[in-house]
């Protein structure tokens, strides 16, 4: 009878899922499972630290709408993937952690990297966390976290494998590798609750569709598309919706902070179609800013418990978003909309004058040049298609501002935990899943000290990641609260050195270059993708400035 390890069960149990890229750092407990790889030529992704390959797990997760799957040793490596897993849990992001432990035997010895609950520290940030204690049962546990990670609404799963787990010897003629492990159904709404979203979409006089994480998940943009088109209304997006709606589409109004706008000026919708919307942060929760208290509110959720939570609603939907819009197209394709050609004008009203708004102070020919010149270059100056991910807590603010979001999936930033410092991880994921897709990781001068030695990474598997530092020697968003709240003269804790972060990149290997000029950036940007290599442009930035978005959620406290 053959023989094989617990490692090659686990190995192919995630080829039946698809598994076709992993993340990790080595440690001993994950030996066998290294091993297998091997020898199914299943690449891992070796990162300098836990938090980034976890951070990458997230990427390729959100980048494929698939399973991401990052392993991490037991005790320290356990601990330090902890941020991802959180991240993974707010944003619903469909991720097998796979962690390693000391063995069962071992228990209560004092042994190397024990003493800890794994499973019981991740219980409360995770779909489901479970330990697993007889090899035999590896097929059965792996396949069963695959299918939670991924259904909806999808997020992070944690199996934890005692070391003699894994490198136990099982028959192999004695275990079953399950066929078919993850699941493709999605639950459909019902008739009644379709028809009667689309009575009040149909007598309403400035209705508004907002697309949130649900609806980019469910992959529903050509869905999200027919139905704009064809009633005339206009779309926002939240964070990982951003792209359903090409932002070129003249019925793309911009990121759910720009309703703002709309309130402002006493446009305030009075009909909203939240696809796939979890209300709070993006939408300025309770707040009666962005999404109007008066607003009928229509609801597509996969998650009850998102149904109403914040908001009362006119019509919830618990359903999958692609699957909804479907119905919504379908038994509106008779229906004869009413003009909304003035309500849409009113849009795109609103989204001009901010951008005149935005413009005013940026005529300035010398240093330090202004953030948001600085982005629009970035902009200007990038291959088409190119992925951008958004890290920093102000600096991907101001990409909100221009970026060209011409494709689902195309600009990957932060979500709910706003996890400072997850950009360099998120990008080796996001680059990938897209060899063949340029990737350029913007970040602030604070949050690229996070996970820097990742620039290693980049080099040694090739990755011509472009990272570009806003730099203005400063964790500018707590600077800034400290300036309104407490005084100028009251900073502790907010400034940091001009360090050369472009040196630091090309100390590992990688293409780096300062910039001070503005009329330096879009040659420098250029210049780092055609290198070919991954790069570093450290810009140097105004401090002063601070993104509108910001200053709305500051105005909150």
């Amino acid at each position: 009878m053959a023989m094989i390890t617990g490692g090659e069960l686990v190995v192919r149990t995630l080829q039946r899922a698809g598994v076709k890229q992993i993340f990790g750092l080595h440690g001993a407990h994950l030996e066998t499972i290294f091993q297998s790889c091997l020898d199914h030529k299943i690449p891992i992704l070796d990162t300098r630290h836990e938090v980034a390959a976890g951070h990458a797990a997230e990427g390729y997760a959100r980048t494929t709408r698939g399973l991401g799957v990052a392993m991490a040793t037991a005790g320290p490596g356990f601990t330090n993937i902890i941020t991802s897993v959180a991240n993974a849990y707010l944003d619903r992001t469909p991720v097998l952690y796979i962690t390693g432990s000391s063995g069962l035997a071992e228990a209560e010895t004092n042994t190397l990297q024990s003493g800890i609950d794994q499973v019981g520290v991740v219980t409360p940030i995770t779909k489901w966390a479970h330990r697993v204690t007889v090899a035999s049962q590896l097929p059965r546990l792996v396949a069963q976290a695959a299918r939670l990670a991924t259904s909806p609404p999808s997020g992070p799963v944690l199996l934890d494998l005692p070391m003699d787990i894994l490198t136990a010897s099982v028959d192999e003629a004695s275990v079953q590798i399950p066929e078919k492990v993850l699941l493709d159904d999605a639950p459909l709404p019902s008739e009644k609750q379709v028809d009667e979203a689309l009575r009040l979409l149909a007598g309403a006089q400035r209705p508004v569709i907002i697309a949130g994480v649900g609806a980019y998940f469910s992959g529903a943009g050509e869905e999200l598309r027919a139905f704009a088109e064809s009633s005339g209304i206009p779309v926002y997006s939240d964070f990982q919706a951003h792209g359903l709606l090409p932002s070129n589409h003249p019925l793309y109004g911009g990121t759910t902070h720009k309703m703002a706008d709309l309130s402002e000026a006493g446009n305030r919708p009075d009909v909203i179609l939240a696809v796939g919307v979890r209300f709070g942060l993006f939408t300025l929760g309770m707040s009666d800013l962005v999404v109007p208290l008066s607003s009928k509110i229509i609801h597509i959720e996969v998650d009850p418990k998102e149904i109403g939570r914040l908001r009362q609603v006119a019509v919830g939907i618990v359903a999958d978003p692609r699957e909804t819009l479907r119905a919504m197209n379908y038994r509106s394709k008779s229906q004869k909309w009413t003009d909304r050609s003035r309500w849409q004008q009113t849009v795109r009203a609103a989204k001009v004058e901010r951008c005149k708004r935005m413009q005013k102070d940026l005529e300035r020919a010398e240093p330090p040049i202004h953030p948001l010149q600085a982005v629009s270059a970035i902009v200007e100056n990038i291959p088409e298609g190119t992925t951008i991910v958004g890290d920093g807590a102000e600096a991907y603010h101001w990409m909100n501002e221009v970026i060209r979001q011409n494709h689902p999936g195309g600009y990957i930033t932060h979500g709910f935990l706003g996890a400072v410092g997850f950009g360099l991880g998120l990008a080796l994921g996001v680059q990938t899943a897209n060899p063949n897709r340029r990737v350029l990781c913007l970040v602030g001068d604070g949050a690229v000290g996070f996970t820097i030695a990742e620039f290693d990474t980049m080099v040694r598997h090739k990755l011509p990641i472009v990272v570009v530092v806003m730099n203005n020697h400063s964790w500018a968003a707590s600077q800034h609260f400290q300036e309104i709240i407490s005084g100028k003269d009251r900073l502790i804790g907010t400034e940091l050195p001009d360090a050369n972060y472009h040196e630091v990149a090309a100390g590992f290997g990688a293409h780096g270059q300062r910039v001070t000029r503005m009329e330096e950036l879009g040659p420098a940007i250029q210049a780092a993708f055609a290198s070919g290599k991954p790069a570093c442009v450290n810009v140097a930035i105004d401090l002063a400035p601070i993104p509108p978005e910001v200053g709305l959620l500051m105005s909150r406290h």
